[in-house]
């Protein structure tokens, strides 16, 4: 591929901007200043770097964003910025959008890509992708709430029961709770209907990706190959 287009694949502007950005020698292959831009590069574990940052060549862009508080999962947010704003420039061209939402006062680990397909495969409920949300709840846990979370609860737009893949009190006031579908607020729904209340929610993992070991909150990596085979892996 020309080295101009692979710019312009990566979000770093119009064509005619990354032609320019090369032809001013601010991009540079294996720390060579590349002037070209109708240079032929391979695409394949192709890093550069565009006015000094670093860049991998994505296809289809998969980013893992450790989410913090205060942050909206649209890009079109009402009362708070957009998580989308924590992203660099290039990311947030090339349209990103999150894989399904965490509400603005929920942490976590949030998936962002611009792979349609792959927003399906992990949205959709046949799939069974499974969700960890580590659950702090306003009243003491006791185990009829966490047996009722596995057993299944009615919530109040369904009167199909909603049931936990997996539920665990991890302290007096604390919840590990797995699901494998999204329902709008479905915790916080769930924690109510067993008569608590959810005052803190933040998402450990997706499928077998872990937040834990990083990236620090409001940070961002890229998904490896190896994590996004495992999460698509049939279940």
């Amino acid at each position: 591929m020309r080295l101009a287009q692979v710019l312009f694949t990566q979000g770093f502007g119009t064509r005619r901007v990354c032609a320019g950005l090369i032809g001013q020698g601010l991009v540079s292959i294996g720390g060579q200043v590349a002037d070209d831009p109708d240079q032929e590069v391979a695409t394949d574990g192709l890093r550069f770097s565009v006015q000094g940052r670093e860049w991998l060549y994505q296809a289809s862009a998969l980013v893992l964003l450790h989410k913090p508080a205060g942050y909206e999962c649209s890009q079109k947010p009402k009362h708070h910025p957009s998580v989308l704003m924590l992203l660099p420039a290039p990311l947030r061209t090339r349209g990103l959008q999150p894989v399904g939402r965490l509400d603005e006062d929920t942490t976590g680990l949030l998936l962002l890509t611009d792979d349609g397909t792959l927003i399906h495969k992990l949205t959709s409920p046949k799939h069974h992708v499974p969700k960890v949300y580590e659950v702090t709840a306003k009243h003491p846990v006791d185990d009829t709430q966490v047996q009722r979370l596995r057993d299944g609860v009615v919530l109040d737009d369904d009167p199909q029961p909603v049931r936990a893949a997996d539920c665990q009190a991890t302290g007096s006031h604390t919840l590990r709770l797995t699901l494998t579908e999204g329902k709008y607020h479905q915790v916080k729904r769930m924690l109510a209907a067993v008569g608590n209340r959810c005052e803190g929610l933040h998402r450990s993992a997706i499928g077998g990706l872990k937040l834990e070991g990083g990236p620090e909150r409001g940070h961002w990596r890229w998904v490896t190959d190896e994590e996004r085979a495992a999460l698509l892996a049939p279940r």
